[in-house]
């Protein structure tokens, strides 16, 4: 099978199964926002976005090497798959030993027991599914995440819904879900005969860290510039009503429907860093990037775009109200962020760049600049206009990071970018982000055209990668 349509084919297997699932998640914002008030909604989001920034220390970042190493014919799969296992296995007793400091974050308070669970079971389910993934089990691989969602929405529905335990609730449904997930890959996919202590190898563990540690600050810098919006718009003083502990539940919220976005780029990149690591040695790379990265921006900002011309309808289907009136706000600020994760996946893209050639150095430094800028931002616009100061530095962050990625990466691996293109893609969205959040005449008319454009605009890319799919 030639490279577009293997590209095509395994996007078609994370499509089909993260599809219906990442769907069932968004509908749990319905969920959430029914039940759980916006100041704990806020802790919760801490609490999640806790867990995220401690993963990567906890597992030593090993899972991105468990894809490279693990699709690399040249090393042992056994090897990788214990290495990992061992790696996590000491990085979650390091944890443990320190986790009574995390008693300083007043928000982690009486969640410690279920932070080091959550992050535990989290870390297992990872190591198991990336591995799966490795193994090119990639229908198997979209079975569990259709499966993991559906244990967690049931699980959410028990002990959230029914026995009402809010924040608790939603750790302990995190957390009977991902152990289930990590069970059953063991179990179906036959890791057992993949793990034998003696397959530890010292020099191979070595490669593995010195590929995977340069992505443990990137991957916190990127968690960082997520979690500092929070922490500012929570503590910070500011415009009334903008910020506090209400505000920064109803700015998670706000954070849901680009989530959408991030989902169709999800399933894309679990594709396409498969992709970029098996076509590393091939001679027409960088047609293939092109061509590749062409359709994938087109795609975002048609996608970016149709979220926020239907983002007020969007908004009603998926947040509750009718508990809390002051979620029907959060559509406001949606659009903004929409346009920072478009700028987000492009990041992603140009990281599979460090991560087949193994710069992983300049994920880092590049991570750096995205939440300095940020903090620094945030520390400034959040004191000035709260929730949207907050997601002007989001934006602000990740596209000062593409700006950079896309001349660096490139050094590594060239590819053509039409940048006039790009940048009237970004104008035409903030465009319509403002129409939308304020009241103007024809705001309909408007809207249509402002999408038919982007149809158009973004079209030609689209096309020509689906004619290179059908052509080989």
């Amino acid at each position: 099978m030639n490279k577009y349509k293997q590209l095509a084919s395994n996007t078609i297997i994370f499509a089909i199964g993260s599809f219906g699932s990442k769907i069932l998640l968004l509908f749990l914002t319905k969920l959430y926002t029914a039940n759980i008030n916006p100041a704990d909604n806020s802790t919760k989001e801490l609490l999640e976005i806790t867990a995220n920034f401690l993963i990567p220390l906890v597992t030593f970042s090993i899972t991105e090497s468990i894809i490279r190493f693990g699709l690399d014919k040249r090393y042992s799969k056994p090897k990788v798959y214990t290495n990992a296992l061992a790696v996590t296995g000491i990085g979650f007793l390091l944890m443990l030993s320190v986790s009574p400091m995390l008693a300083v974050l007043p928000f982690v308070d009486g969640y410690i027991w279920l932070l080091m669970l959550y992050i535990c079971t989290s870390s297992l389910r990872s190591v198991n599914s990336q591995f799966v993934r490795a193994r090119g089990l990639v229908k198997l691989f979209a079975f569990d995440g259709i499966l993991a969602t559906l244990t967690l929405f049931i699980f959410s529905v028990i002990f959230i819904a029914v026995l009402q335990l809010g924040v608790t609730g939603f750790m302990l449904s995190v957390i009977c879900s991902d152990f289930l997930s990590a069970v059953f890959l063991w179990f179906v996919a036959g890791l057992r005969r993949y793990f034998n202590p003696k397959a530890v190898d010292g020099r191979l563990g070595q490669a593995m860290l010195a590929f995977s540690l340069p992505l443990i600050p990137s991957t916190l810098l990127w968690t960082i510039t997520g979690f500092s919006d929070r922490i500012f718009i929570r503590y910070m003083p500011g415009p009334d009503g903008f910020v506090g502990e209400s505000a920064a539940g109803i700015y998670g919220i706000a954070n849901k429907i680009p989530n959408l976005v991030s989902m169709f780029s999800t399933i894309f990149f679990q594709a396409w860093n498969m992709s970029a690591i098996l076509e590393n040695d091939s001679k027409d790379r960088g047609r293939f990037y092109q061509m590749v990265f062409d359709a994938y921006t087109s795609f975002l900002f048609i996608a970016g775009a149709a979220m926020i011309v239907f983002v007020r309808p969007l908004s009603d289907l998926l947040i509750d109200t009718s508990s809390f009136p002051e979620y029907g706000t959060a559509y406001l600020y949606t659009p903004i962020l929409i346009s920072a994760v478009i700028m987000m996946c492009l990041n992603q893209f140009f990281s599979s760049i460090y991560a087949a050639t193994k710069h992983t150095t300049h994920s880092l430094w590049t991570s750096m600049v995205a939440a300095v800028t940020n903090i620094i931002l945030n520390a400034l616009l959040v004191w000035l206009f709260g929730l949207n100061g907050a997601a002007i530095a989001t934006f602000a962050g990740y596209f000062i990071s593409y700006i950079i990625r896309q001349r660096d990466a490139r050094s590594y691996i060239y590819f053509p970018i039409n940048q006039t293109k790009f940048f009237i893609n970004v104008i035409v969205m903030f465009a319509l982000g403002y129409i939308v959040t304020h009241e103007i005449p024809g705001q309909m008319i408007i809207l249509t055209i402002g999408m038919v454009f982007m149809l158009v605009f973004n079209r030609s890319a689209i096309v020509g990668t689906l004619k290179q799919i059908r052509s080989r």
